[in-house]
């Protein structure tokens, strides 16, 4: 038996959402390392009021991170800065990392078991051996 994780476009918004923890021994899974072989970068819409609310529920730290393995920390701050709601200039920034950004092709890396998801055509592949279960 496998199971599989739909998940579609490989934006930096659901990576950070998506750990590694169902695999058998691993207890975190979090948050999963980033090997970018192709990056699109596509112009969305920016929407103030939803980058505002989705801010609280990331992991900033491993937001950052994420964006700076792949070359697009750009200018964020390391350290989520405060009274971020009223700086448009900030999450226009935050809006570009989360959703402009998109890994077309690459890994997705479990930190506890190294074990590699393959990311293609903007999809992660999560699916787990039976093994692994």
């Amino acid at each position: 038996m496998v199971f599989r994780c739909a998940v579609h476009n490989m934006k930096l918004l659901t990576h950070n959402m998506l750990t590694s923890k169902c695999m058998k021994g691993v207890t975190v899974g979090y948050p999963l390392g980033i090997v970018a072989k192709d990056i699109k970068v596509s112009e969305t819409e920016f929407n103030s009021e939803f980058v505002s609310r989705i801010i609280p529920k990331l992991d900033w730290n491993a937001l950052w991170k994420a964006a700076d393995s792949i070359g697009h920390s750009g200018d964020l701050p390391q350290q989520l800065m405060e009274d971020y709601e009223n700086n448009e200039e900030f999450l226009k920034k935050v809006h570009h990392v989360l959703l402009e950004v998109e890994i077309i092709n690459g890994e997705l890396v479990c930190p506890e078991s190294g074990r590699k998801f393959p990311i293609s055509q903007g999809i992660p592949n999560m699916l787990l051996n039976e093994d692994e279960l």
